[in-house]
């Protein structure tokens, strides 16, 4: 699927240059034609980045493109600021799906692929089937939507478990303190789908035991992560979702 979407972007480009020589005639073409030559991979990735979420299908599986769209944003930013070291691969977890659905979604953005979609937990006192409420408190047991930087792994009382850094003020960035980390659940099971609603967590974003070590090592050391939540209330809150003149 990646290899059509460059073969376009290259046609674009070209197609472009023509009309530049059309236009302008072929000195002032050939110097903008360099300025495109000079860019072509910022205007690849651009083109060809924004075709993510169609080239993969994603609706099919049901990321939601208010999710999608939403995670790239802040992922975007992050990267531009130099905050990620893994800066290719991105974690989204989809809370406007219940938690019976595989609403968690490992990208590499970089090469077209998901890499992991699978079951994710949410606070049990968040709700059951949806998680409907969030919290940034201590001993909330509830989860916090937002943006989260990955960090250290640890082997703790859940297990080989990753950190995660909540970087939104007022809204998950008491992460740290909460002890809210990515770790494997036996209640993350899909033998628990039939009765409506998995295990719950204490606030984590806890995955299935069988996948957590690959996802953990696919993610830790500065990917981002972003929990979405269908809520108002964060999303008008967030400064990562907010654009640069603050709109």
């Amino acid at each position: 699927m990646k290899k059509p979407l460059k073969n376009l972007c290259i046609i674009a480009v070209s197609l472009f240059i023509s009309v530049l020589n059309l236009s302008f005639g072929n000195k002032d073409a050939f110097h903008a034609a360099n300025l495109v030559a000079t860019n072509t991979d910022s205007v690849k990735h651009i083109a060809c980045d924004k075709s993510v979420y169609d080239s993969l299908q994603l609706d099919l599986s049901g990321l939601s493109r208010e999710a999608f769209d939403n995670a790239k944003k802040g992922w975007e930013k992050l990267s531009a600021e130099g905050k990620l070291h893994n800066q290719s691969v991105i974690a989204i977890v989809d809370f406007s799906q219940p938690s019976t659905s595989k609403r968690l979604y490992v990208l590499d953005m970089a090469n077209y692929k998901v890499l992991f979609n699978t079951l994710v937990a949410h606070g049990k006192n968040s709700g059951k089937e949806w998680a409907k409420y969030f919290s940034n408190k201590l001993s909330s047991f509830k989860s916090s939507p937002g943006f989260y930087i990955t960090g250290a792994t640890y082997t703790g009382s859940n297990g080989y478990s990753l950190k995660l850094t909540g970087i939104e003020n007022g809204i998950n960035d008491k992460a740290i303190q909460r002890a809210i980390v990515m770790h494997g659940a036996d209640y993350v099971n899909e033998s628990l789908i039939a009765r409506g609603y998995i295990g719950r967590s204490q606030g984590c974003p806890a995955v299935p035991v069988k996948d957590a070590k690959n996802i953990i090592n696919t993610l830790k050391d500065g990917s981002c992560l972003y929990i979405h939540v269908p809520d108002q209330h964060y999303l008008s809150r967030s400064a990562m979702l907010k654009d640069s003149t603050g709109a």
